[in-house]
């Protein structure tokens, strides 16, 4: 399976670079090895933490899947969020998820006899999904660990976010965020999350006034 994934890492990493070229508006559309590793090290930061078997047992999905088909569909979404998340177009956008398509079918579906219906795969991903341990008393017994894993779906994610939302809120009486967690606003909270865990992550926010960016950075930070 190793060999599969870094076979099809490569032919992504060197797809990019042919077809989403720098210009003056693009500047940055620079695909350097780093991405590679990058991708890897978020492989690595679940496949690091074997005792929760998060790959082996596919927590937090609804419908069980093999672990290869796990492991690609976490492929997938590093992938996404190595290089789509630098692209500021839709077209470019496009583009990237049609290589994506087509390098998972070429280097998974014959070699490990998979059908297109299962590699496609739109998983999401965050650590903070599991829950603090509290005794009859309501006692802390044990703090919730950080593991790396699918979600279901968004709506899963999002009660979590609320309640983490509500519990930030009580914490902080002076500086109270009264946020509505629609569906980019959560994908938005789940990628800078994930930067903050990352070693040697870093982040640019860009837009408008009034758009978020303090406040879903202030929750995250509360939150990792």
């Amino acid at each position: 399976m190793k060999s599969y994934l870094v076979d099809a890492t490569i032919s992504i990493w060197d797809s990019v670079k042919k077809r989403l070229l720098p210009t003056p508006q693009k500047f940055h559309y620079v695909f350097t090895i780093r991405e590679l590793a990058r991708v890897f090290s978020g492989i690595c930061t679940v496949a690091a933490k074997p005792e929760y078997g998060v790959i082996k047992n596919c927590l937090k999905i609804k419908d069980k899947m093999r672990s290869e088909l796990y492991l690609i569909a976490l492929w997938r979404h590093e992938c996404d969020r190595t290089f789509i998340d630098k692209l500021i177009t839709n077209q470019d956008k496009k583009v990237f998820s049609d290589l994506l398509d087509r390098v998972t079918k070429e280097k998974f579906r014959d070699s490990l006899g998979l059908d297109d219906e299962q590699l496609m795969t739109n998983y999401f991903f965050a650590d903070f999904m599991r829950e603090d341990v509290f005794d009859e008393y309501g006692d802390l017994i044990e703090k919730a660990p950080y593991v790396y894993e699918a979600s279901p779906d968004l709506e899963y994610i999002r009660d979590i976010v609320n309640k983490k939302l509500e519990k930030y809120n009580e914490d902080n009486s002076s500086k109270q965020m009264n946020l509505v967690m629609f569906d980019d606003a959560l994908k938005h909270l789940l990628r800078i999350t994930r930067i903050i865990n990352t070693k040697g992550g870093h982040i640019l926010l860009v837009g408008v006034g009034g758009s978020g960016k303090q406040s879903l950075s202030r929750l995250a930070s509360s939150i990792t």
